[in-house]
């Protein structure tokens, strides 16, 4: 039987950050990954592979960082986990003994059982798993015409990809808006715009019925009757935690199937812990259980995890998750982080909200510069920061990353007013009328009404 120390089950974000950090602090402790993939994919550049990146080899997690430390890598499947004995069986007919697990088993694409013709040839999802995007993308050269089914992050940046590639993209939403579910109507309505504009064809307020086909796909039947002609359906309907091997070595799980953690990551079992999509989030705001599943999210409780695994860090551990998205339609990146203004309301925050539209750049005349509007959420009764929308340039995405420190960290307006920024015309907007700061300004005067 082999024994290693610390023991870590998924070889994604969580698996890489995990182990990469339990041996970067107890390096006397032997430390392995043990994963599914000979090669593993960067999850958040997996809609990339379709058009921008070419390949999935150009969307690798690397290993050497791993390699350097001294982790090791097993290429294998995990089968059965004995929490009591601290073993581990593989599909290979290896037997692992541990004294630490850590379990970052990950997510799959969710396929609603109702959805008749979801078995058909080529009716795809899109799963974190190199060999089966390489063959839908394979498959995909010879198709023209795809539905593409879900309209989040995945759903958005995939039909924009394929759109980018030649082929004839819809894009079906059941909800009134794409992006609806994440950001306010005024953000989502202008990511639809973009999209429209550049070629896909958007589907909203509308879900589908049935997909059709003998053996393979013909049409997509919409709720309303309507029919689309299709060569290929992509299914993305959201992701659900894979949880197989926690229940069965007898984890407690919560009401949506997520592995039980705490804000150390650990679980209900002594020496196991759990981090990333599997596992049980709070939300930072509202304390209620998330569903949030992101690769950033995944790489905080996996840092956390393994840096409690011996002792306990009190300066390491899991608050609540904010929740921090972005995402980039052409020349326009949109993020968001914490709640959103429809969303505070509705868990009953009495809120404020501050909005500025300037430029990226000063003066506005670089050749790169564009518009970027910044919306904050504030509590009415503490000035606390809930959350914030923005949309702008490439910048965005580390912008909507500093409103997501303000959140976590409970800033106020008033810190925000405070700011001490550093800005340069190539990189920042002017000082003099930065975004942020002018949308904490506005925020700040509806709070003295």
């Amino acid at each position: 039987m082999k024994a290693v120390d610390v023991l870590v089950v998924g070889g994604s974000a969580t698996g890489l950050v995990a182990a990469t950090t339990a041996k970067s602090n107890y390096p006397e402790k032997s430390v392995a990954v043990i994963r599914k993939e000979e090669k593993v994919m960067i999850p958040c550049g997996i809609p990339y592979i379709f058009n921008t990146v070419g390949t999935s080899n150009n969307n690798i997690l690397p290993d050497e960082g791993l390699v350097k430390l001294g982790v090791e890598i097993i290429v294998d499947e995990v089968l059965e986990i004995n929490g009591k004995a601290k073993t581990c069986t593989t599909k290979n007919g290896l037997e692992i003994a541990y004294d630490k697990l850590i379990l970052g088993t990950g997510s799959l694409p969710s396929v609603p059982r109702w959805l008749k013709g979801a078995d058909l040839e080529n009716v795809f999802t899109i799963p974190k798993n190199k060999d089966y995007l390489d063959q839908l993308q394979q498959k995909l050269q010879t198709m023209k015409k795809i539905v593409v089914v879900g309209a989040g992050f995945i759903g958005v940046e995939v039909s924009d990809e394929l759109n980018k590639a030649g082929k004839e993209v819809t894009l079906v939403e059941i909800l009134p808006h794409a992006l609806g579910a994440t950001f306010d109507e005024e953000f989502a309505a202008e990511a639809e715009a973009l999209l429209i504009q550049r070629g896909v064809k958007l589907r909203t307020n509308i879900g589908i019925e049935e997909i059709l086909g003998d053996k393979k796909v013909a049409q997509v039947k919409l709720n309303n009757g309507e029919l689309l002609d299709a060569d290929a359906v992509i299914l993305s309907l959201g992701y659900q935690p894979n949880t197989e091997l926690a229940k069965k070595m007898g984890l407690e799980l919560n009401a949506f199937g997520f592995i039980k953690a705490d804000q150390y990551r650990r679980t209900s079992m002594p020496d196991v812990f759990a981090a990333g999509d599997c596992a049980e989030k709070i939300d930072f705001s509202t304390g209620k259980i998330s569903k949030v599943m992101l690769a950033s999210t995944a790489c905080s409780e996996a840092r956390t995890a393994g840096l409690n695994l011996y002792e306990l860090n009190t300066f390491a551990t899991f608050r609540g998750t904010v929740g921090i998205y972005s995402t980039c339609i052409g020349d326009t990146a949109f993020g968001v982080a914490g709640l959103i203004e429809k969303t505070a309301a509705a868990e009953g925050f009495k809120i404020v909200v501050g909005s500025f539209t300037g430029v990226d750049r000063h003066p506005g005349k670089i050749p790169d510069a564009h518009k970027e509007t910044v919306k904050l959420i504030v509590s009415k009764h503490s000035g606390v920061v809930l959350g914030g929308e923005v949309m702008g340039g490439k910048g965005a995405g580390e912008l909507i990353n500093a409103i997501g420190i303000a959140v976590q960290n409970h800033m106020t307006i008033n810190d925000l007013l405070m700011m001490q920024i550093g800005t340069q015309p190539l990189l920042t907007a002017s000082p003099a009328a930065f975004p942020l700061i002018k949308a904490a300004e506005v925020a700040a005067k509806a709070l003295k009404k």
